[in-house]
């Protein structure tokens, strides 16, 4: 589905025509890129918007225009990797070029040390990068384990620990600012592969917003000021296995997925002030998936991905407009939206996606032709999948197996790829810029893929780190948050250049 152009154009320039004149011109660029109301594209000739995209300003808006004639520098876009899978919430970086193929020693413009631990993934915006941690501190403890039901492979907590949030330099990775946000005794200790800090931030160009769960929500304006934050109380997860979603922006307002095994909501808060807008109630056990926002037919929606539902709300009011069973348990893979389908799907105990028509959905849908089509097999657990052009690609669970269907009918575009090189499971989800398909497993190896039908491997690169955390991709950098490091990866000429 793609946007009307004059609506898309004539928004946009509302949202710079109000600000305008208290930017300078050198702010102007960052403003027009900034996050705003999302807009839905269609295929690869359109870069599809979905899920708080947030219509990053008329400088897509202009590219909208295909024949309206007018030069438009799309660097601003390209620049930025402003939320959790990106600008336009489905993995792509639309006009990234980062390298293909790096080590420890090559194409590393930068390497730091990174305090604590968090799986959160980076974001980009302007001259920064912005990335959130949970750091152990004072002496060790007596471990305290886990209780919760069916608990298993948990850490036990021995620490104090500072939630925090960091700002890198995208220049030379300096720290720019670290803020403490909360200082507490976790009262989960969480998988042991997972984090403490897995909740990744967003913001609109203007604050960072962050969501450490039982430990707060907060707004932060980029030089890491606090001003406002909100405490929504504990969360108890299953298997006491920890928190994962992440917030998401749609205008002013901030949406947020709380699924826990105690009383689950959906709430949505005043972006500026922290006002709660409303909270609805969910029939939810826990889910670690993040919500998506698209624009279907003119009208926006909130889709939340879980284990007794996929669910459709509206903004305004947080109403439920419908909802269709037929995932599993677990629920952490995040949706994604095309040409007027969303789909959604998880692998637990067992395996299962759906494809869901968002045209005459209402009430219950399940078992009807609002189902597009259905998948029980090789369909991902903790990755998201990423939905490049044409094309959908997920892993199978957390394995090195890697899908190609056609997203609205489920027909599969050739066999499933195994990604050899990758000996450890796939936490990161995988991401696609310059035709290009980037897939990191925890064992510090990145499979370059070429995104076309054959899709052949490019390049096999490895680092000295684990990660789990998903890549950010910006202009011609891709960044990597590791368990010690945060590396950001750029060709020579791009960094002689401080690009």
């Amino acid at each position: 589905m793609v946007p009307s152009p004059r609506l898309f154009l004539r928004t946009c320039l509302k949202n710079v025509v109000g600000q305008a004149s208290r930017l300078s011109l050198g702010r102007l660029a960052s403003f027009v890129s900034r996050p705003r109301r999302p807009f839905i594209a269609g295929r690869s000739s359109a870069p599809l918007f979905s899920r708080h995209a947030l219509g990053l300003g008329c400088l897509l808006a202009v590219s909208a225009l295909a024949d309206g004639g007018g030069a438009c520098d799309s660097a601003a876009v390209s620049n930025n990797w402003p939320q959790w899978r990106g600008p336009l919430a489905n993995g792509v970086a639309p006009h990234a070029n980062p390298p293909t193929r790096w080590s420890e020693t090559n194409n590393i413009r930068w390497k730091i040390p990174l305090p604590g631990k968090g799986h959160s993934s980076p974001i980009v915006f302007g001259d920064a990068v912005y990335l959130l941690a949970a750091v152990p501190v004072g002496e060790a403890q007596k471990p305290v384990y886990d209780d919760a039901p069916g608990v298993h492979d948990s850490m036990p907590v021995t620490h104090r620990h500072q939630f925090v949030a960091l700002a890198i330099s995208r220049r030379d990775g300096s720290v720019l600012w670290m803020k403490v946000l909360r200082e507490e005794w976790p009262h989960e200790g969480g998988h042991v592969t997972g984090s403490l800090a897995s909740n990744s931030p967003v913001t609109d160009g203007e604050h960072i917003f962050v969501f450490f769960g039982s430990r707060g929500l907060y707004c932060l304006d980029l030089t890491g000021e606090l001003k406002w934050e909100k405490d929504l109380g504990r969360m108890h997860t299953l298997h006491a296995h920890g928190e994962g979603s992440s917030p998401v922006l749609y205008g002013d307002m901030l949406i947020v997925c709380w699924d826990h095994e105690a009383a689950s909501y959906l709430y949505a808060f005043d972006k500026r002030t922290g006002k709660q807008l409303w909270k609805v109630a969910r029939d939810e056990k826990t889910s670690w998936s993040t919500p998506l926002v698209v624009e279907h037919e003119g009208r926006p929606q909130i889709i939340v991905s879980a284990t007794k539902r996929v669910r459709g709300y509206d903004p305004a009011t947080g109403t439920q407009l419908w909802e269709c069973a037929g995932l599993t348990d677990n629920v952490v893979s995040s949706p994604v939206y095309a040409d007027g389908v969303v789909i959604a799907g998880n692998s637990y105990y067992q395996q299962a996606m759906l494809a869901i028509r968002l045209a005459g959905a209402k009430g219950d849908i399940t078992g009807t032709d609002r189902v597009a089509w259905k998948l029980n097999r090789m369909t991902p657990y903790v990755s998201s999948p990423l939905l490049y052009g044409d094309t959908l690609y997920f892993l199978r669970h957390n394995q090195n197996i890697l899908s190609r269907l056609e997203p609205t009918t489920g027909k599969p575009r050739g066999e499933a790829l195994r990604l050899e090189g990758i000996n450890d499971f796939i936490f990161a989800s995988p991401v696609g810029a310059a035709g290009r398909i980037y897939v990191t497993g925890r064992d510090g190896t990145t499979i370059v893929l070429r995104h076309d039908r054959e899709n052949a491997t490019l390049a096999v690169n490895h680092l000295d780190d684990t990660f789990s955390a998903s890549p950010a991709v910006a202009g011609r950098e891709f960044y990597l948050r590791g368990e010690r490091f945060l590396y950001c990866i750029a060709e020579a000429e791009a960094r002689k250049q401080g690009q």
